[in-house]
């Protein structure tokens, strides 16, 4: 393909606008953007991690977490917070009992291709 004229350089290459501005088009506002990063981030964290593989087997309350995971109730109800403030998990209440569980089928495909993608 020749070389198109007056095309801005690259250090070795020339750009290819056609595709420049067709990927541009469809390219997510910057907030958008924005959000994904900051739900990636909250992937981040092993103790999340854990906390989102623990959901995924099964429905539970903080203290059957925290057993589970070994860790304290408080440090399991702050990443818990954080978890749903990210729409991650949801929770019902049963009396006093509080239950979490995953928010919808979308974090299940999530953990699953995440897993697949570190298996390969």
């Amino acid at each position: 393909m020749p070389e198109p004229k007056n095309a801005p350089e690259c250090e070795f290459l020339y750009v290819h606008e056609e595709i420049v501005q067709q990927v541009n088009q469809v390219m997510p506002q910057e907030e958008t953007l924005f959000d994904l990063a900051e739900l990636f981030k909250v992937f981040g964290d092993s103790t999340r991690i854990k906390i989102l593989y623990v959901l995924f087997e099964a429905e539970m309350c903080v203290c059957d977490i925290a057993q589970l995971l070994g860790m304290t109730q408080s440090a399991i109800s702050h990443q818990l917070q954080v978890l749903k403030k990210s729409k991650l998990v949801k929770y019902r209440r049963d009396g006093k009992t509080v239950f979490y569980s995953l928010a919808d089928d979308h974090v299940r495909s999530i953990l699953d291709q995440g897993m697949e993608h570190v298996a390969e």
